[in-house]
């Protein structure tokens, strides 16, 4: 044990004084760490953190703090270094990599029920936007006044569009993005509003339109069940607190009598 305290100082020490760039290192070795780098990380990052926040070195760091923790681990195992050791250190190296993912993909499924209200609002916007340009110009024009979280997907769809994708796939991309409520139905209404003549487009927004408004709508009964219930839940536990303290006067007054 203290030779690994001694060596874990020394690393630090070393990575303070640049002895060991670990910059470098891992610049060097990018390609590699690339491989295990899920396809969906840069959209979870943008989700949670914004478009603001530097993806690249959000991931630097993952590997660093795995690198790190499979050394640790292996000088732990220096002494008797076999093969179930090296694999236990790769798994709990691994592990370490893999938590700030999962911690994304946490965050950003506890986070499907505030989309699923906020996605028919969203949708009312592009509405108005349909009405004056073609759908792939509204949908970029969109993304300035879409929510933070929608900006990722959004930007993905426009590049396929843009780049000559003119299947449902991009739409059905996004629809997978954000499973929620009529996601899937919504993006084939907007896959169709963007083909065909201008007298079918106008009969296909008014379909939009109404589905739109049904979301918005459902969006407004959900909202008003849950203040409903946090009401109900706050009266509860008002009447309980309350019912409680008039039982405890009671009985310290059948205390004081005796």
């Amino acid at each position: 044990m203290e030779i690994v305290i001694v060596a874990g100082i020394l690393i630090f020490v070393f990575m303070m004084n640049g002895t060991i760039n670990k910059d470098k290192f891992i610049a060097d070795n990018e390609k590699y760490f690339n491989l295990i780098r899920e396809e969906d990380y840069t959209f979870l990052v943008y989700a949670k953190y914004g478009e603001d926040v530097d993806v690249e070195e959000l991931y630097r760091k993952r590997v660093l703090y795995a690198v790190i923790t499979g050394f640790v681990f292996l000088l732990m195992f220096l002494g008797d270094l076999n093969l179930l050791n090296t694999t236990a250190t790769i798994v709990i190296a691994f592990l370490i990599f893999k938590m700030p993912y999962n911690s994304l993909k946490k965050y950003y499924k506890a986070h499907l029920h505030q989309i699923d209200l906020m996605l028919p609002y969203y949708l009312k916007g592009l509405e108005i936007l349909i009405q004056h340009y073609t759908v792939p110009v509204a949908l970029a024009r969109s993304i300035d006044d879409a929510p933070d979280i929608f900006k990722p997907g959004l930007r993905v769809l426009i590049e396929k569009i843009n780049a000559g994708d003119s299947s449902i796939d991009p739409y059905m991309e996004f629809a997978n993005t954000y499973p929620v409520r009529d996601s899937m139905r919504m993006m084939r209404l907007l896959y169709r509003l963007g083909i065909g003549s201008q007298e079918k487009k106008q009969e296909r927004l008014m379909m939009f339109s109404r589905t739109v408004s049904n979301l918005q709508n459902k969006a407004r009964e959900v909202k008003y069940k849950e203040r409903l219930n946090k009401m109900e839940n706050q009266t509860m536990i008002m009447l309980g607190v309350t019912g409680g303290g008039v039982m405890l006067i009671i009985l310290i007054s059948m205390m004081m009598m005796f």
